[in-house]
């Protein structure tokens, strides 16, 4: 494997080489509106509570909440808008920890942080490395209402050799 040329991908300016752990982001924050969890849970997630005001007044949260699924959306939204548009990812191998912790409700603020806890080479690809990461999405009362952890790949600027096999 050969370096790359920066210059060749000239809207990529952080590579994994840019990331480090303990680094930590503020990635923006969205508004939402009942609108926005209405529409997404007719789509994806049909439960009365993030369909129905009323029905959702009768249920464990007492008023409207958006899907957990939408909260992981708009979150992922603010990640690509405010990070990995401009970095050289090449998408997740998935996620280790995923909570829900507290529900959001149409008029709420979120804003989502983003820390690196760990890094590494790819075994079997000198080209990208991997990247443990924190998101933690709060409301605008401080109050955290996701939590997940997971595995991001980046495109490395200067690939490494491979890894030895275990």
């Amino acid at each position: 494997m050969t370096a790359i040329d920066p210059a060749s991908s000239p809207h990529i300016r952080i590579w994994w080489e840019d990331l480090a752990v303990g680094d930590t982001r503020a990635l923006g924050s969205v508004r939402v509106t009942e609108e926005e969890i209405v529409a997404f849970a007719r789509q994806f997630d049909p439960q009365p509570f993030h369909l129905d005001a009323e029905a959702a007044r009768h249920s464990v949260f007492g008023a409207l909440c958006a899907s957990g699924w939408h909260t992981c959306a708009l979150a992922m939204r603010l990640m690509v808008t405010n990070f990995l548009h401009e970095s050289s990812s090449l998408g997740s191998p998935g996620l280790e920890s995923l909570k829900w912790l507290k529900p959001v409700f149409p008029g709420d603020e979120l804003h989502l942080r983003h820390t690196i806890t760990d890094k590494r080479p790819m075994s079997k690809r000198p080209d990208v490395g991997l990247v443990r990461t924190v998101w933690e999405l709060f409301n605008q009362h401080g109050d955290k209402v996701l939590h997940m952890e997971g595995w991001g790949m980046f495109r490395r600027r200067e690939p490494g050799a491979p890894a030895a096999a275990a």
